[in-house]
């Protein structure tokens, strides 16, 4: 089976990670194919920060946690890496670039033995105000839209297989 083919179907989501923080050469390839994904008319509207400070994971997962509703849990699994995918707001296929984003960051880590999830709740992170605290923190300026959130890092047990594909997930007309 072609590689490429062989990592998009044996790439699975990974909800428990070990506390070894992502190899540097290896996140720099990841980072890279994130930049390379599609954009509409070639805008690359999308921008990825890369949070490897615990503090700054923390603040940003408890936020995270209390969009879910559910505060006390950890919905960063314990990722060392925390890739945060956002695109700008006036572009009209921004949400669809920075999808491909994810989709990269994700596919091109599986290539290279890293884990990752797309973890949801960035588009509410970023819309208040502790979330534009954050990014301004961060240096980041002007209108932005959370998309999502790739972490990465190293499974911490076993890896399960995909599931069945259903049998009406293509339909040839």
């Amino acid at each position: 089976m072609n590689e490429v083919i062989r990592c998009l179907t044996e790439r699975r989501s990974c909800r428990s990670y070990l506390p070894k923080q992502v190899d540097e050469t290896a996140l720099e390839q990841i980072l890279k194919a994130g930049t390379y994904a599609a954009s509409g008319m070639g805008r690359q509207p999308a921008k990825i920060l890369v949070l490897q400070n615990p503090e700054d994971i923390a603040a940003l997962e408890k936020l995270n946690a209390a969009i879910m509703g559910k505060p006390d849990t950890h919905p960063f699994y314990g990722a060392p890496t925390v890739c945060v995918v956002l695109t700008r707001a006036d572009v009209y296929t921004g949400i669809e670039d920075a999808s491909l984003v994810m989709g990269n960051l994700m596919n091109a880590a599986h290539s290279l033995g890293v884990d990752s999830c797309w973890i949801h709740r960035a588009r509410e992170e970023f819309a208040c105000e502790e979330g534009k605290k954050m990014l301004e923190k961060w240096g980041v300026e002007g209108q932005w839209i959370g998309v999502g959130h790739c972490i990465l890092g190293y499974a911490d047990g076993e890896k399960r297989p995909a599931a069945e594909r259903k049998a009406d997930y293509v339909v040839r007309i």
